[in-house]
């Protein structure tokens, strides 16, 4: 079993968090970042673009030795 970083632990984080959005949203039509920071304020923004890169970032993760 490969040794788990900081950076990989957080990036796992926010994919779960990012996950559950997405199925709150394909369910029951219910974005929890959006009603908790605001539509497409910059916090939302922030999230979204996080969960983006950590998705990036765990394609290569998946990749490596």
């Amino acid at each position: 079993m490969k040794n788990f970083t900081v950076l990989d632990w957080a990036a796992f984080a926010i994919l779960i968090i990012g996950g559950v959005n997405w199925g709150l949203i394909g369910f029951f039509s219910f974005d929890l970042v959006s009603t908790i920071f605001g539509v497409m304020s910059t916090a939302s923004r922030v999230i979204y673009g996080l969960v983006g890169i950590s998705a990036i970032y765990s394609v290569f993760f998946a990749l490596r030795d």
